[in-house]
């Protein structure tokens, strides 16, 4: 699959079920639908924050295509306290994270610090969530 910011081959990372799409050259990273619920799994503040999705039809930023249907991503909001911007499929093949934007949804979660995702991050990232 091909970033879609920079174009180039992403490489593919497992967690368990969870097939992580990331591209060395710009730090993005793709979760196929459904990947970013498999990540957080039972944490506290999963349905929170997944609940807490919603279109930003106020953004400036170009929109992006999706590396599965090629169609224009829309601009969605994630979180309360703190928002960040993602890009997500307008037809649920995914969600696309800008580089540290995965880590910062991670840490709003509210995983305990032993939890495989924050380590799995840590390893790829190197700093932590």
């Amino acid at each position: 699959m091909d970033c879609p910011v920079c174009k180039e081959a992403m490489i593919v990372l497992e967690l368990d079920e969870v097939e992580i799409d990331h591209c060395l050259c710009c730090g993005g990273i793709w979760l196929d639908a459904g990947e970013l619920e498999l990540l957080l799994g039972d944490c506290d503040q999963k349905d929170n924050l997944l609940s807490s999705l919603r279109v930003d039809k106020n953004t400036k930023e170009d929109k992006r295509r999706c590396p599965i249907c090629l169609k224009k991503m829309e601009k969605v909001l994630c979180g309360t306290d703190r928002e960040v911007r993602i890009d997500k499929c307008r037809k649920n093949d995914g969600i696309w994270f800008d580089k540290g934007e995965l880590e910062d949804i991670v840490s709003m979660a509210a995983f305990d610090k032993d939890n495989k995702v924050t380590d799995l991050l840590e390893d790829m990232f190197g700093r932590k969530t």
